[in-house]
């Protein structure tokens, strides 16, 4: 077994990139795939999550692909957008010093720079299987050089009802080329895809290693979407840790978040591959001296970070490998202190939480997102916990007879008094009200709301079409939607009534097959 990288076949480009994302000890699954990808063979390989299992494949596409080439040669399918950005941000690093460029391609982002950055020399493309297609219909992706496929996480694109765009994809490439299919399970329409497009493939299997867990507190939240900061910020709010770390799964969000935490009020800072050092330095220290209590970090950023005091762990984004979840909580809960980790969850992001669950062997619980009134409960508790405390230090003497003095000339109780010093202090917390949406009667069946929407079957979109959008945009688990009637002009979608105020504004600012959407509750009449 190869103990360094540099006992492979692989460039000063490659393996200096590879000696700054400090990855010097290859996993078992890159031991096994990346000589097979080198040699030029097909490779089907069975592995979980959590391994390194980007690197096995983007180590050898950045070496292979040839820079003097204008068109695309690799394509690399991943089943949803954030897998996507993260492969995308993994091979880039990989291949930065060998100047790869790698555009990413998914839904719910502008086709048209999408189409700029194709018109560009590329190297790798990385795409979902959907806007991959799009792209492919529309002559704004050049296949025609394609000689690497690397199909990522296939079995969560047939439960995503991917299959028919992927044998779409697969049957407009060159035959000529070299196909690599990771999957973490095998089942039969993965090895009937493996038989008819893969070539005498090498078939790997990986066993991960069992994983300790630390033993702190393990929660997760289902959020949707559109609601993760204020989710994240109520969290943070109620549990007040003096320390956190966020962890994002891409440095873009890393930064998007960090403007939001800061516009919020929060002494935030993040951390992320792209940053000089003198930059991480300078975050790294204000974080250590208590100047920072919340460092965002990318999982490759954060490989440095050595802080005791770090009493809270979020993980913004589900991780995509078991083994940074381990690492990620294991920022906290040190020296024998109390520690807990939190995770936000979107749609079928649940499932991904499962397989770390059983992976890791540890029980990560579900918990109610916190009300408003939920956090106003904790400050208050919070504050008169501290405002006991310094009772018992008897030095309010001076504070007592101001107090007094005033409100011997008002109409005011102490009691009121101390009321309206609490509200001052909690700001408008404690009076905020989650806003709530009545819907009515829209002729769907108990529990559900019906929706109308400006997309039919002129439009060239199926039923799948739908679904997708309306689970992937809001967040809702599609086993959640109801029934979908198609017409020609228009459809009507059955979702629960508690998740139809979130679909209603997700879809309004979306696109289905370049359509952009019009929803609103359907009228109580049976079409």
């Amino acid at each position: 077994m190869p103990s360094s990288f540099t006992e492979y076949p692989l460039s000063e480009e490659i393996l200096s990139a590879l000696e700054q994302l400090q990855y010097r000890t290859p996993t078992p699954v890159q031991v096994k795939v990346i000589p097979e990808i080198l040699a030029g063979k097909d490779v089907l390989a069975k592995s979980q999550t959590g391994s390194g299992k980007t690197a096995s494949f983007g180590i050898p596409l950045c070496e292979l692909v040839e820079w003097d080439e204008n068109r695309p040669q690799a394509l690399v399918l991943a089943p949803t957008r954030e897998l996507a950005i993260q492969v995308k941000e993994d091979i880039f690093h990989i291949g930065r010093y060998k100047r790869i460029n790698v555009p990413v391609l998914f839904g719910r982002s502008p086709f048209y720079k999408q189409v700029q950055a194709l018109k560009q020399k590329t190297h790798i493309v990385v795409g979902t299987p959907g806007r991959v297609l799009d792209h492919m219909e529309r002559k704004t992706l050049d296949t025609s050089a394609i000689r690497y496929l690397v199909i990522d996480e296939a079995d969560e694109m047939l439960n995503m009802g991917f299959r028919e765009d992927i044998e779409t994809i697969l049957g407009q490439l060159p035959e000529e080329r070299q196909t690599m299919l990771f999957s973490a399970t095998m089942p039969k329409p993965i090895l009937e895809i493996a038989k008819r497009y893969l070539h005498e493939p090498e078939i790997v299997k990986v066993i991960q290693k069992e994983l300790t867990v630390p033993k702190i507190e393990q929660y997760y939240y289902e959020v949707n979407p559109r609601k993760k900061n204020e989710v994240l910020s109520r969290l943070l709010d109620m549990y007040d840790p003096s320390l956190s770390l966020v962890f994002c799964n891409t440095k873009r969000k890393v930064d998007e978040l960090v403007a939001d935490l800061k516009g919020r009020g929060y002494f935030a800072e993040g951390l992320h591959g792209d940053m000089k050092q003198s930059q991480r330095d300078r975050v790294m220290n204000g974080f250590r001296n208590g100047r920072t209590d919340i460092l965002v970090a990318t999982d490759v950023a954060a490989r440095g970070i050595d802080v005791d005091d770090v009493e809270a762990v979020f993980n913004y984004d589900v991780p995509q490998d078991d083994e940074y979840y381990v690492h990620r909580i294991g920022r906290t809960g040190r020296a024998g202190r109390e520690g807990r980790a939190f995770t936000l969850v979107v749609g079928k992001e649940i499932y991904k939480l499962k397989d770390i669950q059983r992976y890791c062997k540890t029980k990560i619980r579900r918990q109610p997102i916190p009300s408003v009134n939920d956090v106003a409960a904790i400050k208050v508790e919070k504050l008169l916990e501290q405002a006991g405390e310094l009772i018992a230090t008897d030095g309010l003497g001076r504070m007592m007879d101001l107090l007094e003095e005033y409100l011997d000339g008002s109409d005011y109780s102490a009691t009121e008094m101390a009321a309206a010093l609490l509200a001052m202090q909690l700001g408008e917390t404690s009076t905020q009200t989650l806003p709530k949406e009545e819907f009515g009667d829209t002729g769907a069946e108990p529990g559900m709301v019906r929706m109308f929407m400006n997309i039919g079957k002129k439009d060239r979109v199926r039923i799948g079409d739908i679904l997708g959008a309306v689970a992937g945009e809001s967040g809702m688990e599609g086993a959640l939607v109801g029934t979908i009637d198609m017409y020609d002009n228009f459809s009507f979608v059955e979702v629960p009534q508690e998740y139809a105020a979130a679909v209603l504004e997700a879809m309004n600012h979306s696109k289905i097959k370049g359509r952009r959407v019009n929803m609103e509750p359907a009228k109580n009449v049976r079409n």
